[in-house]
């Protein structure tokens, strides 16, 4: 995949990276709405692409053309379903071929789909300018010298891997990959290989820093790592920065190339205790700078809301690092970009400073008595109890109240602890209506790109009715 980061581009097509965890049915919709022409396939899911095949054939869909990436010499031989393996394909081409450069900078580079955790995922269209402007951008957040050593736990079939499959090559750096995320392969790559920076959404983090002492290996220098996907619990961030990892928080969408913005650490923060100075670095900070704009406004008004930390308005984004559209949906490119500005669906606060700080999606805000409950809040408080491995709330139907929070959550192995013992430590740490009314202990259900569904869960808590 990192190699045709470059291939496709320079024979003049558009990469359109497929989520791996996906299943032959999403996989033959998405090669339908894309249009693929080809279809390079790891040995390891040849399976899935068959199955997908077999779905496009009951739709009298022309498939595309399937190219096996093998691994060793127990993979199949060429047949009509496999026509090509990928060394010898490559092996076909022309050392004099010349690179087929972009018409325009604003020519596509490249489709991603969104993890359609709702509904069917939309198709984002990166151009060659945003990809470009966001790859550099990348590279500042990261603070990527010249020749780093990035370990990928960030899938690259997510936003082009933040852009960083080109960045790092654009530095000379060396690519650490991973067939399999484990904490255990994480702190050996890095001693082995002398990690100097690696990415990873919350639940990376969360995995490194629960997992055991057994798995955990010494880190000799810093490694910097950047997160993102969803806001990350400060406990874990204060809880990385212990192993010896210096992390740092982006935030954006799959529609702003992955990061928009990050959350620039201030001097004067290290005056401040720990716990403190993680609950600020949690915050999404401000736009770096390949981006035009990134502001809270009402949605309704358009207006800016006040620099209060308290006046919740929809982050918005503007600029060439903000997608080109919906590939074949004009309706919802529209609805996205009214007013001028990219609605990102998040809801947030705008600090004095001018940092924002993200406090729920817009389909996720609870509203308990006319009082507005962030969700995100709450699921601070729960990850901070000792027990909480995972937590996600959400509203549950009440007749009296309209809503009350609901938590489901996955406790650390060996812990044993009751409802209410949760809902009386939640009470201790915040206002009593925000605190949440149910709990129930079970495994949480994630997308492809490991975040929590949250809709499945909404539609559990809402078969529960009323408490009142």
């Amino acid at each position: 995949m990192y190699e045709l980061h470059f291939a496709v581009p320079m024979a003049g097509a558009v990469l359109c990276t497929l989520n791996s965890r996906l299943d032959s049915a999403m996989v033959s919709v998405l090669l339908a709405h894309s249009e693929a022409k080809i279809l390079f396939v790891d040995h390891g899911l040849l399976e899935i692409a068959r199955g997908a095949f077999d779905h496009l054939a009951k739709t009298n869909t022309k498939p595309p053309i399937l190219v096996l990436i093998s691994e060793g010499d127990d993979d199949p031989s060429p047949t009509s379903i496999v026509p090509y393996e990928y060394e010898s394909f490559l092996e076909t081409g022309h050392i004099e071929f010349e690179i087929k450069r972009p018409k325009s900078e604003w020519d596509p580079i490249s489709v991603n789909y969104t993890s359609g955790t709702t509904s069917r995922p939309k198709g984002v269209v990166y151009s060659h300018r945003g990809a470009y402007l966001n790859t550099i951008a990348t590279l500042f957040l990261h603070g990527m010298q010249s020749m780093p050593v990035y370990l990928w736990t960030v899938p690259m079939f997510h936003c082009n891997g933040w852009c960083l499959t080109w960045g790092v090559a654009a530095q000379g750096g060396t690519n650490i990959c991973m067939k399999n995320v484990s904490p255990s392969k994480i702190f050996e790559n890095i001693a082995l290989h002398n990690v100097t920076h690696m990415g990873g959404a919350p639940t990376v983090l969360n995995m490194i820093v629960n997992s055991s002492v057994t798995e955990q290996k010494r880190i000799s220098s810093k490694v910097v790592i950047c997160t993102g996907g969803s806001p990350p619990p400060p406990q874990i961030l204060l809880k990385m920065e212990e192993l010896g990892f210096s992390v740092t928080h982006l935030y954006g969408l799959t529609e702003t190339y992955g990061p928009g913005t990050y959350c620039v650490l201030k001097p004067e923060w290290e005056s401040l205790p720990p716990e403190e100075q993680s609950k600020l670095k949690a915050r999404q900070g401000t736009q770096h700078l390949g981006l035009q704009d990134v502001d809270i406004l009402d949605p309704v008004t358009m207006e800016k809301v006040p620099a209060d930390g308290k006046t919740m308005g929809e982050v918005m984004f503007r600029g060439n690092t903000v997608m080109s559209g919906y590939f074949k949906d004009s309706k919802a490119t529209e609805e996205a970009f009214k007013g001028g500005w990219f609605h990102s669906g998040d809801l947030a606060v705008k600090h004095p400073d001018g940092y924002i700080e993200v406090k729920d999606r817009l389909k996720d805000i609870i509203i308990s008595g006319g009082e507005n409950i962030s969700t995100i809040q709450v699921e601070t408080v729960l990850y901070s109890h000792p027990a909480v491995l995972e937590a996600a709330v959400v509203a549950r139907p009440d007749n009296h109240w309209g809503q009350t929070p609901c938590a489901f959550v996955k406790l650390k192995e060996g812990f044993d602890i009751d409802a209410q013992e949760l809902i009386l430590f939640c009470r201790g740490h915040l206002p009593h209506y925000m605190a949440p009314k149910t709990v129930i202990f079970e495994e949480l259900p994630r997308t492809s790109t490991g975040k929590i569904q949250k809709y499945i869960l909404r539609e559990k808590a809402k078969a529960l009715g009323s408490l009142s």
